[in-house]
């Protein structure tokens, strides 16, 4: 890992580029995905199945009898281990549900927003080398807690061409009604579009890599509106000599692992400090099974060393990381100043791996900067604000002068008459 010293302002804006930045060449290959998948639907997803993944696809859908093998399979530990997380999602989920609003603007005029659930939601999990089973449970219960009508679930297979058995566990526990096995940028497009087999939905939710981001990002701008975009995980941990470097080491390799186009950014006032946690990172990662995977992200992370607490604060919020772990002697001090993360993590007691699982906070978070502007998945994700308004006929005669007012200064007569035959 690179190792910056007080890098100028200039060079911030360089200095936060992700491995997985815009790349014209993925675009292109979603491109063609996507229309193929538009134009041949089911046809298109099995070829696509065994031009990518060398699998064949001969059942789409998951059916009910693979779903009761899965949970034959997964371990009454694992089991207990969802039902707590979820008892703790769903309780912070619930809390965050919106309500009724009803104002008396005016007399006689009552205006309402009214929150209501979108009513088909469709939820990628990631696959393969990882099967997130977490994810299921991140999305499946505030679509469920909103009271979205359909809830339908993609998630690519393993070698076996199987779907994990933690994830269908996972999504039956949660009320998911279909699942289908497919992944990628492919799964993305089916869920937009709608196959014979695969339902059209109304919005996507879910992270995955640089194909299924792309893939999201292209479809939402004239297909079918998405959570963020969400993918490849990163993490930023802020520390300064107070931390444990063998803690510190270990949040870094938390999100090395998930793949090759994650990024890890260590941030702290003590270059010696830094050169302690690049050790711990070197011994620690030789003791994981997903070595290979962490040291190819790790080729792509830096050290960031700043001895002014004001430069960490802003460089912090230039980065805007998914993940943000604030391991100082004062935590709050610097977190009070974060105006651009996913998620913070307070404390050196407060992995990021908390929120990841159980803490009950969401992990469906913005990636690559967009923390600036998208919030995590949260309730609101789920459900749309529809205003209704009531006017009495008292009501008009004291807001009329005003509407016919305005729509005669911007030349629209049309909805000025509207006002004037109700008067009248």
């Amino acid at each position: 890992m690179e190792t910056y010293i007080n890098p100028g302002r200039e060079i911030w804006d360089e200095l936060s580029k992700r491995p997985s930045s815009k790349n014209p060449v993925v675009e292109e290959r979603v491109k063609a995905i996507i229309e193929r998948v538009r134009t041949d639907g089911d046809t298109a997803l099995r070829q696509l199945s065994l031009e990518i993944d060398k699998r064949e696809l001969v059942d789409i859908e998951v059916s009910a009898a693979e779903i009761e093998e899965a949970k034959a399979k997964v371990s009454a530990e694992v089991k207990e281990a969802i039902a707590a997380a979820a008892n703790n999602i769903k309780a912070f989920h619930q809390a965050q549900m919106p309500r009724t609003i009803e104002v008396e603007t005016a007399p006689g005029v009552r205006c309402i927003q009214k929150p209501v659930a979108i009513p088909r939601v469709g939820l990628y999990i990631p696959g393969g080398t990882a099967p997130l089973f977490s994810t299921v449970l991140m999305l499946a219960i505030p679509a469920s807690l909103a009271g979205c009508s359909q809830i339908v679930l993609c998630t690519p297979t393993g070698k076996d061409g199987k779907v994990s058995a933690e994830v269908l566990y996972a999504a039956s526990y949660c009320g998911v009604q279909r699942i289908f096995k497919i992944g990628g940028a492919q799964a993305i497009a089916a869920m937009a579009h709608g196959t014979l087999t695969v339902p059209k939905v109304d919005k996507i939710f879910g992270p995955g890599n640089q194909y299924v981001t792309t893939a999201k990002q292209l479809l939402a701008s004239s297909t079918v509106a998405i959570d963020m975009p969400a993918g490849p995980s990163e993490v930023m941990v802020i520390s300064d000599a107070s931390s444990d470097p063998e803690f510190v080491a270990a949040d870094l390799l938390s999100q090395a692992e998930h793949g090759v186009d994650s990024q890890v950014m260590l941030v702290c006032d003590n270059e010696e400090f830094a050169g302690r946690v690049s050790e711990a990172v070197v011994r620690q990662t030789e003791e994981l099974s997903r070595a290979d995977l962490a040291k190819q992200a790790l080729e792509k992370s830096r050290f960031v060393v700043f001895t002014q607490e004001q430069d960490i604060v802003d460089f912090a919020n230039v980065y805007a990381p998914e993940h943000l772990i604030i391991s100082t002697d004062d935590p709050w001090a610097i977190t009070e100043k974060i105006t651009s993360s996913g998620s913070v993590f307070v404390g050196k007691y407060t992995p990021e791996s908390a929120g990841d699982y159980a803490s009950g906070t969401n992990h469906t978070l913005p990636t690559c900067a967009w923390a600036r502007s998208f919030s995590g998945v949260n309730m609101d994700s789920f459900i749309r604000k529809m205003t209704i308004q009531e006017i009495s006929k008292e009501g008009l005669y004291g807001l009329g002068g005003t509407i016919v007012a305005m729509a005669e200064a911007e030349g629209l007569q049309a909805h000025a008459n509207a006002v004037k035959v109700r008067i009248k």
